[in-house]
């Protein structure tokens, strides 16, 4: 799973929880510099590329030493987890994507990046960076009007904005602004993969050509009405039954209490609470240093 910060709403929803901690040990991965509590990174430290980042999957994999896994990621998550998997496919079991990435940047999107990162140079996580961070990732709806009131998601996510280091941020959004172009190569990946995307993501064409050029015998897109990029945050409960019967294909499914119906909701007593803390979800697992070639 890439960046723990996309998947709170997901995992807090029981039902959801109660799918994917049933059946998997959850490892979160961040970027370098994004992980809780980090300081800033060095300026004279080189940036990552994509490519740096994918490899650096690989050596946490090994590190915990996990053969086949489940990725799951969201935007340019979504696109670091697809190039790991056309680099290392017998290490990917399976790809969950929300909103991905696959093309270069194009020219508003790295006009984009460029605004915003001139903006955390300047002025570091100011209010601006978080209004433009917002409208990237949330529906209308969910960042709210002169009438109606900005929804809980996005005040939580603008504190866990707050907890970011600018500089770590602005790095990153440099690394995914020189991301190549992978459509090519994944008509090749001969992977399982489903696809969410909110119809009001500026991602949707993005997503939707890549399910195009994914082999349609291993691809399923979802595509979630009235919502953004953070499917994950905003419209958990519309992954369940998705998420369920891709997973039946590899033989996983909901514990026993829940097998009543697959569109019923499921009882959030049958969860054990502590299944839902954070450190039941990997938040406190130590964090490990991983190269980058020079």
């Amino acid at each position: 799973m890439y960046d723990m910060s996309c998947f709170q709403g997901l995992f807090f929803c029981p039902e959801a929880a109660s799918l994917l901690l049933h059946n998997f040990c959850i490892y979160h991965i961040s970027p370098p510099g994004h992980e809780l509590g980090a300081g800033p990174i060095f300026p004279n430290d080189s940036v990552p590329s994509a490519d740096d980042l994918a490899d650096q999957i690989l050596e946490v994999l090994n590190f915990f030493g996990l053969g086949a896994v489940m990725c799951m990621g969201v935007t340019a998550g979504a696109y670091i987890l697809t190039l790991f998997a056309m680099k290392h496919r017998e290490r990917v079991a399976g790809l969950i994507l929300v909103s991905p990435l696959c093309k270069a940047p194009s020219w508003s999107e790295w006009f984009y990046n460029r605004v915003v990162s001139n903006l955390l140079y300047f002025y570091g996580m100011c209010g601006v960076v978080k209004e433009f961070l917002l409208q990237r990732y949330f529906s209308k709806e969910v960042r709210g009007n002169v009438e109606i009131p900005e929804s809980d998601i996005a005040q939580a996510c603008r504190r866990l904005l707050d907890e970011r280091q600018s500089v770590n941020v602005m790095r990153f959004l440099d690394a995914i602004d020189r991301r190549p172009d992978i459509s090519s190569g994944l008509k090749k990946l001969k992977c399982r993969t489903l696809i969410f995307i909110g119809d009001q993501s500026p991602f949707y064409s993005e997503a939707v050509h890549m399910a195009a050029n994914l082999d349609r015998g291993y691809c399923a897109l979802v595509e979630v009405q009235a919502c953004g990029s953070m499917v994950t945050e905003e419209q958990p409960h519309a992954m369940l039954v998705p998420m369920e019967y891709f997973l039946m294909g590899y033989g996983l499914y909901r514990p026993s209490c829940f097998t009543e119906s697959p569109r019923s909701p499921l009882s959030p007593s049958c969860i054990s609470p502590e299944l839902l803390s954070p450190e039941s979800m990997g938040l406190k697992l130590k964090p490990i240093k991983t190269r980058v070639s020079a």
